[in-house]
């Protein structure tokens, strides 16, 4: 196998371990509501802390934790996952274990890394390596779920934790021992007299994403929460869940393959640039009918409707694979990688304020939450038209900038 494809499936493998091990947070709730004597409510902390984390994660790309070696970055982000995991059942009380769900989020710069990687192996082909590796996010969510439970009946729910634990660092050895090492570099602003924040094109382009990630970090819980009040049970609730998952893990793949296709048409910055944009459109077009099929659905309480929008829905994810390769395709290389985080910390605001926003809505009327969410690919749309017609840094600057 070309060594490039392999390192693109060893990715996935690591977005899968570091991503589905944390699931097992949710399947040892009962358990961990009685270790540390809390309610629901006080529970709920501990996501939000996560959500929090993933987004302040992207601030970390502005520091020099990950200059220099790549395999030392990704062990180090696979670690902000896998040693707040082992530390988790040994916390003395409910406080530290939201910090350590806090720091947890920093995983997420895996996406930013493997996006450097990627650019530095592929050009046309970018989109469809990205979109491989974002899958393992979802196939994760799956796999976890599954594992998971077994984990936690065998092993009680702290051998659960530390089980995923030595997953994670298997996974990472296995990665490590295959993977080419070569080195990052963030070039000082003042050295290359390009500041990527002071640039309009930057946050429009980081909002063209926020739309996105406001439905998936929202749509998993809100679900559920819905679910329960109409009187599904467990197992239907788990089950739209984890047809979520598996509709975005193959979106991802399609698009990031639609994305390829187009890119090698015209492989300059603005013909891959012009594929992105083509593929977030799209996506976002089938995710905006979907999310108008799952309002119906949720409203008339029509499980076999719900499922079935889930599978539009999913279209969001195919978003993914080419605004994480955006950066590569529109900024000089000196700067894109510094970019990729600034990008990655605009458009992942929404983690933070999504699904308090969305909940407030829909206690006071769980239409006007549904209509929320499906306003969202259509904002997508829009910034996607208003980002299209602006000058790519990399047609300023030049690509030695």
């Amino acid at each position: 196998m070309d060594k490039r494809w392999r390192s693109v499936l060893l990715d996935t493998l690591v977005m899968t371990a570091g991503l589905g091990t944390l699931t097992m947070m949710a399947i040892a709730k009962p358990d961990i509501i009685g270790r540390f004597g809390i309610d629901d409510a006080t529970y709920e902390w501990q996501h939000i802390a996560y959500v929090f984390g993933l987004f302040v994660a992207f601030l970390l790309g502005h520091t020099k934790i990950y200059e220099g070696s790549f395999k030392r970055s990704v062990a180090i982000a696979l670690s902000w996952a896998a040693v707040t995991q082992a530390l988790i059942p040994l916390a003395p009380n409910w406080q530290t274990v939201v910090f350590l769900r806090f720091v947890q989020g920093f995983v997420i710069t895996l996406v930013p890394l493997f996006s450097t990687q990627i650019a530095h192996f592929f050009v046309a082909e970018r989109p469809f390596a990205k979109g491989i590796i974002l899958s393992g996010i979802f196939w994760g969510g799956v796999f976890g779920n599954i594992s998971g439970k077994y984990a936690v009946e065998t092993l009680g729910w702290r051998g659960g934790f530390w089980s995923t634990v030595v997953i994670m660092y298997a996974v990472l050895a296995i990665w490590w021992l295959f993977t080419e090492d070569f080195e990052i570099s963030h070039r000082n602003e003042s050295s290359t007299k390009v500041n990527v924040w002071k640039m309009p094109f930057t946050w429009v382009l980081g909002l063209t994403f926020f739309p996105a990630l406001w439905v998936i970090f929202t749509i998993a819980g809100f679900s559920a929460s819905l679910g329960y009040e109409i009187g599904w049970t467990k197992e239907q609730v788990v089950a739209l869940s984890t047809s979520l998952n598996i509709s975005k893990a193959l979106w991802s793949i399609a698009m990031g393959f639609v994305g390829y296709m187009l890119s090698r048409k015209n492989p300059t910055p603005r013909g891959l640039f012009k594929a992105i944009v083509q593929v977030m459109i799209f996506s976002y077009a089938v995710a905006f009918v979907g999310l108008l099929v799952y309002a119906k659905a949720m409203l008339a309480g029509n499980y076999t409707l719900a499922i079935a929008s889930v599978v539009l829905i999913g279209a969001l994810q195919g978003t993914g694979p080419a605004f994480w390769t955006s950066a590569p395709a529109t900024y000089p290389k000196s700067i894109f990688p510094k970019a990729s985080f600034a990008l990655g910390l605009i458009s992942n605001a929404a983690n933070a304020i999504a699904p308090t926003i969305t909940d407030m809505l829909a206690r006071y009327s769980t239409g006007l939450a549904l209509g929320e969410l499906a306003l969202m690919p259509l904002l997508g749309i829009l910034t996607l038209i208003a980002v299209s017609r602006m000058k790519l840094p990399v047609e300023e600057l030049g690509d030695a900038a």
